[in-house]
């Protein structure tokens, strides 16, 4: 049985139950051992294991249930939203807005507010007069897209394209600048007529034209 060696030793110890659970020596849902079987598997006191359980559980991987024990409530801890973008290809990242804009535009369609209206309108012709400037184009068109987001009134989904935004500005730039063409009518009248589902309170309307966007732009680059 692997043991820690070095300092700190709770994150060690975090790091070889993270490693177990892994390999799958415990199911998902499974309780954990109790710490004084624990502690001398991992060559440590029960005072780091119980830190390096808080560490898990912070992390979403196990959850203390009062009277019951520790259980496995995930098989691996996710990497940071930051870390996930990084790695992740601009299809990928567009996939996602495809799952996300896409619901965020019939929940537009149906929550939307006269305030919101004005403000996707207001986005659409800012968008509309940075057709000549590359990243001007793209944040007015990023601009336009977040405010179709924040009609549907879910912060949660808000947030997830906030936490796109960068990633996928830098992919676009670069994008745009290799195609040397952007702004044109055809794609402008795409956001127009979502625009205009919007308007019309038509939930199917403006999540299938958020989808075919989206789905053309992926296309273009895979």
């Amino acid at each position: 049985m692997a043991q820690v060696r070095r300092a700190p030793l709770a994150d060690q110890a975090a790091e070889l139950l993270l490693e177990r659970i892994r390999s799958g020596e415990w199911a998902l849902g499974e309780k954990l051992p109790g710490e004084t079987t624990l502690a001398p598997q991992l060559g440590v006191g029960r005072s780091t294991v119980r830190e390096a359980i808080r560490q898990l559980a912070g992390r979403g991987v196990l959850a203390s249930r009062q009277g019951a024990g520790v259980f496995v409530t995930a098989l691996d801890a996710p990497e940071d939203w930051d870390a996930v973008l990084r790695k992740a290809g601009v299809v990928a990242v567009i996939e996602a807005r495809i799952a996300i804009e896409a619901e965020a535009a019939a929940l537009a369609a149906e929550r939307r507010t006269p305030a919101d209206l004005r403000a996707i309108r207001r986005a659409l012709d800012q968008r509309e007069a940075q057709r000549s400037d590359l990243e001007g184009h793209v944040d007015a068109d990023t601009a336009f897209h977040r405010a179709v987001v924040a009609a549907a009134h879910n912060p949660v989904l808000l947030d997830l394209f906030d936490t796109f935004t960068p990633r996928l500005r830098e992919a676009m730039i670069e994008m745009l600048r290799m195609r040397r063409e952007f702004g044109g009518d055809e794609d402008h009248e795409a956001h127009a007529d979502q625009a205009a589902a919007i308007a019309d309170r038509d939930a199917v309307a403006a999540s299938e034209r958020s989808r075919a966007h989206l789905r053309a732009l992926r296309d273009g680059l895979a």
